[in-house]
């Protein structure tokens, strides 16, 4: 693509083809449009597969069902944009400012969005399988049902963030921070949550099975009918919070702090509970059962 395009004509044609059928859609793909100002610009549908956006200003554009295949948006400014539907897989979207952004079904497939500003942007059912999300803000952002399998997600801010039904089998979670984030009935299961912040998060039924959450807060979480099936809980804290018939089978709960949990009803047959703080737990019709209660601390 020409670097000298006329941007103002190729919006206009796109803009009588999307109102009156009349005109061409926006054929940007390869287009060098570093620091283009775009803002508020009607791009729905338009083609810009492997263009250069490094810096562009895209506050409250409409780039709905738009191809960005592979397309450069370091550090642009995508503000309120809609990006509901688009194909962003593969695209770098490093450093990006996409706050209240609606990528609403969009696919992000092993997009790099790493330190970008995603603060209360709806991802809803976006696909963001293998996705690089290391040290982004998703602050109360959307990704109910969002697929997140694989994904890096490595000192996320992820507070406050809407992570119902989400999909995060195998994600990279390791020292996230999802105070207060609601993951009830998310897939976590083989997920790494090393040192991950969950405190007063609900996780009410969710699936973290071989999850590694050592070292994790988890201090007033909800986990009841959580399935922590070899779960590594191991110097978590979990005081406080709510595992009742939650299944701990087989669980590594080693020097874990479980003061004033409610363990009503939880398997925890063939667990390790060796070390652990259990004082002020109530423990009423639990399965402990072949457990490992070396060394337990209880009132």
């Amino acid at each position: 693509m020409d670097k000298t395009i006329d941007l103002a004509r190729v919006l206009d044609s796109h803009r009588q083809w999307m109102e009156r059928g009349e005109g061409d859609r926006a054929d940007l793909s390869g287009a060098d449009l570093r620091g283009a100002d775009l803002i508020g610009a009607d791009l729905r549908g338009a083609n810009l597969s492997g263009a250069n956006l490094l810096g562009a200003i895209l506050n409250d554009a409409d780039l709905s069902g738009a191809n960005l295949l592979g397309a450069n948006l370091r550090g642009a400014d995508l503000i309120g944009a809609n990006l509901s539907g688009a194909n962003l897989s593969n695209a770098n979207l490093l450093g990006a400012i996409l706050n209240d952004a609606n990528l609403l079904g969009a696919d992000l497939l092993g997009a790099d969005l790493s330190n970008a500003n995603l603060i209360g942007a709806i991802l809803s059912g976006a696909n963001l399988r293998g996705a690089l999300l290391s040290g982004a803000d998703l602050r109360v952002a959307k990704l109910r049902g969002a697929l997140l399998s694989g994904a890096d997600l490595r000192y996320t801010d992820l507070r406050g963030a809407d992570l119902i039904g989400a999909n995060l089998l195998g994600a990279n979670l390791s020292n996230a921070n999802l105070r207060g984030a609601d993951l009830s009935d998310a897939d976590l299961s083989n997920a790494n949550l090393r040192g991950a912040d969950l405190s007063d998060a609900n996780l009410h039924d969710a699936n973290l099975r071989g999850a590694d959450l050592s070292g994790s807060d988890l201090s007033g979480a909800d986990l009841s009918d959580a399935n922590l099936h070899d779960a590594n809980l191991s110097g978590s804290d979990l005081s406080g919070s709510d595992l009742s018939d939650a299944i701990l089978l087989g669980a590594n709960l080693r020097y874990a702090d479980l003061s004033g949990s409610d363990l009503r009803g939880a398997d925890l047959s063939g667990s390790d509970l060796s070390g652990s703080d259990l004082s002020g737990a109530n423990l009423l019709g639990a399965n402990l059962l072949g457990a490992n209660l070396l060394g337990l601390l209880s009132e």
